[in-house]
């Protein structure tokens, strides 16, 4: 195994890609099997102790990025995972369950295209018949297309982006609250962009900030269940979604470099901060948004 997560290393030289081998670009949806360079997701670094032992995870947007790499440490922490993800997404999906299999647990992937009520309904059906029941629900799925100019974008990407970062997020959250106990734990995946939008990303970044008011909100609506709701509101991070269209081809060579750290973050270095927010550790933690942004920090 590599230097694992708790080998003390400069977090500034941790992680180096050149930026030669960062100008590619990929159709969309992107895929982890033809990103160059390849991601780390902890496949062969992250190390579980049991925090997670015995619990039910429900995580869309599991086969690549930062969703796989949530997967593989909530596996390693002892977790059974059901992973969500775009038929045309089969490949990585299969990747990604062999190493959570790998792990000893029970891991399951169910296709679909969360943008569609009735699938996100049938989805978390599905994941409480295989898992016997959900207390963590990690909504991570996300649709980012870069669009320079606002007279080139169309409304059907504005309504296919919201219906896929927002819609689906509440349709599977409605769902899975009744399968869910106290002391679960909901996670949303928001973003640097909620609070610091980039032009190009109009339809993105406002979905972000409507994911972040919707964590908060939930929050204060399920406490009274006794289900927490937080957020982890990720910076530039290395993901398929970039070479796919979710940056225009001109940036990707300095991808992330403008951040205090000086570079792109690893989905692997956001798994530990999923894994405190569903686990017993965080049980006064609700209502947050936790930056994991290379220090371009949230307000």
């Amino acid at each position: 195994m590599k230097n694992n997560q708790f080998t003390i290393q400069d977090p500034r030289s941790q992680y180096q890609m050149s930026d030669t081998e960062k100008d590619s670009e990929q159709p969309d949806p992107g895929l982890d099997e033809i990103l160059k360079p390849k991601a780390d997701h902890g496949e062969d670094t992250y190390l579980g102790s049991g925090r997670l032992k015995g619990r039910k995870a429900l995580i869309t947007g599991g086969d690549s990025g930062i969703g796989r790499a949530v997967a593989i440490a909530f596996a390693r922490e002892g977790a059974d995972v059901v992973i969500n993800y775009l038929p045309s997404e089969e490949e990585d999906a299969n990747d990604t369950l062999d190493i959570l299999k790998a792990s000893g647990i029970n891991a399951f992937g169910i296709p679909g295209d969360i943008s569609d009520e009735d699938f996100c309904k049938s989805l978390v059906t599905k994941s409480a018949e295989n898992l016997g029941s959900i207390d963590i629900l990690v909504n991570n799925a996300g649709k980012q297309q870069f669009v320079a100019d606002l007279e080139d974008l169309s409304t059907e990407q504005f309504c296919q982006t919201y219906a896929t970062n927002v819609f689906g997020m509440f349709w599977i959250t409605k769902a899975a609250v009744k399968h869910m106990p106290p002391g679960a734990s909901i996670i949303n995946s928001t973003s640097i962009q909620s609070y610091q939008p980039s032009a190009g990303l109009l339809d993105y970044a406002s979905t972000k900030g409507a994911i972040t008011s919707f964590t908060k909100g939930l929050a204060k609506m399920l406490i009274d269940r006794g289900i927490r709701v937080n957020g982890v509101a990720p910076g530039p991070i290395w993901t398929p979604l970039q070479q796919s269209g979710g940056q225009p081809a001109k940036k990707l060579p300095k991808f992330g470099e403008n951040v205090p750290i000086g570079r792109p973050g690893q989905p692997a270095e956001l798994a530990p901060v999923y894994v405190y927010l569903a686990s017993q550790e965080s049980s006064y933690v609700t209502a947050e948004i936790m930056g994991v942004t290379g220090g371009q920090h949230l307000p």
